[in-house]
C-alpha cells in the first residue's frame, strides 16, 4: 500500500517534520507565504507528479519543489516523490543546485533501477519576515518555474529537450522532439543543472509539470496569474485550462504567493 507521499513503508527518505509532500490538492500556509498545488491525473494509469515545500527557520528560507517522474510505473511515481522531498529539505538549507544534486544521491541510493527517474524544478525563497530577495532556482528535464511581478510574465527557466535544444541552432523540431528530456534527476551531470535567479521574491511563482504548460500558451498563464483572486483560484484554473486544451498528461501546478 502507498502512503500518503505515494512510496511504500520502508522506502522513504529521511526527512523532518517540517517537510510537506503533496501528492492532491493541497494548500501550504507560512507567515506571510502561501501556496496551493492541484495535481490530476491525465490519460495515464498513475499520477507520477509530485509536489514538497520546505522552510528552514535558521537559514531565513522556504523551497518549493514540482517533480514529474518519467514514465506511468511505480518507480516513477517513487522517484518523483523522492527528489521532490530531498530537493525541498536540502534546497531550503543549501539552495536550488545543491538540492537537485541531493535529490540525485538520494534517487540513486534508493533505487538503482534506471527507470526510476524523474524531472524537477526547485525555488527557494527568503522565509517570510525577512527582506525581500532575489528566488534561486534550478531545474532538470521539463519543468517549468514562471513568475507574475503585476506587469510581467517571466518565464524563467528553460526546457532541457531535444526540442529546445534544435531551436536553439534554428532548427524547427517535430513536436515529439519536446517530449524528450536531455537532463533528469538520475542522469545530469552537475554543470548541466539549469540555474537562474530573479531580483525579487515578491509577486506570484508558479511551478508546474510539462502536462500544464504544453497545451497552453503564454498569454493564458498571464491571463490566468493576474486574473485570480489568490493561488487556490489560480492552481486550479490553470489545471483546468490544460486538460480543457486537450492535455492528456498528469497536470501539476504550484501557485506560490509572497507578499
Amino acid at each position: 500500500m502507498l502512503n500518503s507521499v505515494g512510496q511504500e513503508p520502508g522506502d522513504e527518505p529521511e526527512l523532518d517534520d517540517m517537510t510537506v509532500a503533496i501528492t492532491r490538492r493541497e494548500l501550504l500556509r507560512m507567515v506571510g507565504i502561501t501556496g496551493e498545488s492541484v495535481s490530476r491525473r491525465g490519460g495515464r494509469s498513475l499520477n507520477a507528479d509530485a509536489v514538497a515545500a520546505y522552510t528552514d527557520a535558521a537559514m531565513g528560507r522556504s523551497a518549493f519543489v514540482v517533480a514529474d517522474g518519467v514514465g506511468n510505473h511505480l518507480l516513477a511515481v517513487r522517484a518523483a516523490r523522492t527528489v521532490a522531498a530531498v530537493a525541498a529539505q536540502t534546497g531550503a538549507r543549501r539552495g536550488a543546485r545543491a538540492g537537485i544534486l541531493a535529490a540525485q544521491q538520494e534517487l540513486r541510493r534508493q533505487y538503482p533501477q534506471d527507470e526510476a527517474d524523474a524531472v524537477l524544478v526547485v525555488a527557494v525563497l527568503p522565509a517570510a519576515g525577512r527582506a525581500d530577495g532575489r528566488i534561486d532556482i534550478a531545474w532538470v528535464g521539463d519543468c517549468r518555474a514562471y513568475r507574475w511581478n503585476g506587469r510581467v510574465l517571466h518565464q524563467i527557466t528553460t526546457d532541457h529537450t531535444v526540442g529546445e535544444y534544435l531551436r536553439t541552432y534554428g532548427h524547427h523540431p517535430a513536436a515529439r522532439m519536446d517530449h524528450l528530456v536531455t537532463t533528469s534527476a538520475r542522469t545530469v551531470r552537475p554543470g548541466a543543472v539549469g540555474h537562474a535567479a530573479t531580483g525579487s521574491s515578491t509577486g506570484r511563482l508558479l511551478l508546474c509539470t510539462d502536462g500544464v504548460h504544453k497545451p497552453i500558451d503564454m498569454a493564458t498563464v498571464k491571463s490566468v496569474l493576474s486574473d485570480s483572486t489568490g493561488p487556490a483560484a489560480a492552481a486550479e484554473a490553470l489545471v483546468d485550462s490544460a486538460l480543457r486544451a486537450g492535455g492528456t498528461d498528469n497536470t501539476t501546478a504550484l501557485v506560490v504567493d509572497r507578499g
